[in-house]
């Protein structure tokens, strides 16, 4: 390991202000997904559930401890808020400081699991090296043994991928845009080859560890919660077809988890970038979302939610709502007797109560208010079920009556519309509570010394 001096001249408070609030627009961070106890000889464990979760304002999850082990960066994406032409405070955590801070924050627990990404420091090399060295360093000498998500550095040595790949539960590799164009526009020091390459090594590590557990029960977990991926939405033109015909090649091709969507935020005056009169496209963002969940837990394909003739999803209308209102000839459909797959293209079931569906129905025949009782949102489905060849009520199956109808059901966006934000959430935010640390005491707090 090459010599290094980081962060110099700056308390470990400071560092832990600058870099988590570097590392708010990195939205990959999520439930761990894997459950794995701890041998009893260290500290943590991890479980389904995963990390502890806290929402911000604009509807992010924000798992802590989230950070970037430095902000520094030699690379100059004009998208970036950490870009090497950008005059902001710099630091670096050394691994030691990462370890104290995973551990204390643990120890109170304030978080479950530790989320690390970076910036490029020096090279993507000595970058991967440096988070190699501070994760081998959580597991093997303060024995931590709860979730750590880590971020694969395009360009990096695989070698070292796959030596963090055996210590990591999840890893990701961020695509950042969807097209090579839209790359080479605004990340230019950033290519579509070297991004692909240590996602696929990933793949491949976790297949072939796949088979050395089913033959060495005691074989060392690779990536064991999978990869993940990143996309801005709203910085290049691309459509909604071509961002959810992305995603699903991902999931295809590479085998992912999840493909995470981030609202581009203008932090940066560039010609390049798109003027944002309306703010962040959140909307955008969250259909994005809902279109991927279909993708992954519904059965539907990108073809069939979108088109070329019809490229963006409904602002109005959650896409599963409107896929099904320009499919009126298959609805409504009598939930007695149809099958598992056609019950998930219903308004207003979800992949629970589609399961309940199906198991109660054994059992006799299911009514309308066993269906609320199951779980079913009514107020969206009763347009497009019937319980023993009945409707609910007298429904016209006309697609601007139904929309009209549906309009009027207010939807839930994850999102405050009067006052959105983009501040990472502070371990030392004020929910309510009636007094703040102090900026002396703020050390004292997190060591454990109040």
């Amino acid at each position: 390991m090459a010599q290094f001096r980081i962060g110099e001249g700056q308390d470990i408070m400071e560092k832990l202000g600058i870099l988590t609030d570097a590392a708010k627009y990195d939205v990959a961070c999520t439930s761990s997904g894997i459950e794995r106890k701890g041998d009893g000889r260290g500290i943590g464990n991890t479980i389904a559930g995963g990390i502890c979760h806290s929402f911000s304002a604009d509807g992010r999850c924000i798992s802590l401890l989230k950070i970037l082990f430095t902000n520094e960066c030699i690379y100059d994406c004009k998208y970036c808020v950490n870009r090497r032409s950008n005059d902001v405070p710099r630091t670096s955590f050394t691994p030691e400081e990462v370890c104290t801070l995973t551990m204390e924050f643990y120890k109170r627990n304030y978080i479950e699991g530790l989320f690390l990404s970076s910036g490029i420091l020096q090279s993507p090399d000595y970058t991967m090296e440096l988070i190699c060295r501070t994760i081998y360093k959580l597991r093997r000498e303060y024995r931590f043994q709860g979730y750590i998500h880590v971020k694969a550095i395009p360009g990096a040595d695989p070698a070292l991928v796959q030596q963090a790949g055996f210590l990591a539960d999840r890893m990701s590799v961020n695509l950042e845009l969807p097209t090579a164009e839209g790359l080479r526009r605004l990340a230019p020091n950033k290519h579509r080859k070297n991004i692909l390459a240590p996602m696929r090594q990933i793949q491949n590590g976790i297949r072939v560890n796949k088979n050395e557990i089913t033959l060495y029960r005691n074989a060392p977990r690779f990536v064991a919660a999978g990869q993940s991926t990143q996309m801005i939405v709203g910085a290049t033109p691309e459509n909604d077809f071509q961002l959810i015909h992305v995603a699903e090649g991902l999931y295809r091709k590479f085998e992912l988890k999840r493909v995470f969507y981030s609202a581009f935020v203008q932090v940066n005056e560039d010609r390049e970038l798109p003027a944002l009169p309306g703010g962040p496209p959140l909307l955008r963002e969250h259909r994005l979302y809902q279109a991927d969940w279909l993708l992954r837990f519904y059965g539907f394909t990108a073809d069939e939610l979108l088109s070329e003739e019809r490229p963006n999803f409904n602002i109005l209308l959650d896409p599963k709502a409107d896929w099904a209102l320009r499919h009126l000839e298959l609805f409504p459909v009598e939930v007695n007797r149809a099958d598992y797959k056609m019950l998930l293209r219903i308004p207003g079931v979800g992949v629970k109560s589609a399961q309940r569906i199906v198991r109660a129905r054994r059992n006799g025949t299911l009514r309308f208010e066993d269906l609320k009782k199951i779980g079913v949102v009514l107020k969206r489905a009763l347009y497009f079920i019937t319980c023993s060849g009945r409707m609910m009520y007298r429904t016209k199956m006309e697609e601007d009556y139904i929309t009209r109808n549906l309009l009027n059901v207010k939807e839930k966006l994850p999102f405050d519309k009067d006052g959105v934000t983009y501040k990472q959430l502070s371990l030392f935010d004020d929910m309510g509570f009636p007094m703040q640390p102090g900026r002396e005491d703020l050390p004292k707090a997190l060591l454990g010394q109040m």
